[in-house]
């Protein structure tokens, strides 16, 4: 199904004096779309309110478990990592801002 090329045009030129329009009727633009908002916003309302109210929580057929060997690994791997944090600041570390001191001077 082709559009002909003489609908387009009119199409375009009612797009194009749309704003004018809406804008010489600007009470009237107000209420229809005061009335839009209206209509979504209780939608909205309904849907995510009214609905969740009326929606029963599912219950899950299979219960939680805490899996002890994943942990262990996890506290492992923690104790691993404050040992080499603690073992860090014991080393020293040059001051990266400092110049070298030149060998002239430290013989």
């Amino acid at each position: 199904m082709k559009i002909s090329l003489a609908k387009f045009d009119k199409i375009k030129k009612i797009l194009k004096r749309l704003p004018r329009i809406l804008g010489e009727q600007a009470f009237l633009t107000f209420l229809v779309l005061l009335f839009f908002s209206l209509i979504f916003g209780g939608l909205i309302f309904y849907k995510y309110l009214i609905l969740a109210e009326k929606k029963e929580p599912e219950i899950l057929e299979k219960p939680l478990f805490f899996k002890e060997n994943l942990y262990q690994k996890v506290l492992a791997e923690w104790e691993e990592r404050e040992k080499n944090f603690e073992q860090a600041k014991l080393k020293e570390y040059p001051n990266p801002f400092q110049e070298p001191i030149p060998e002239e001077l430290t013989e």
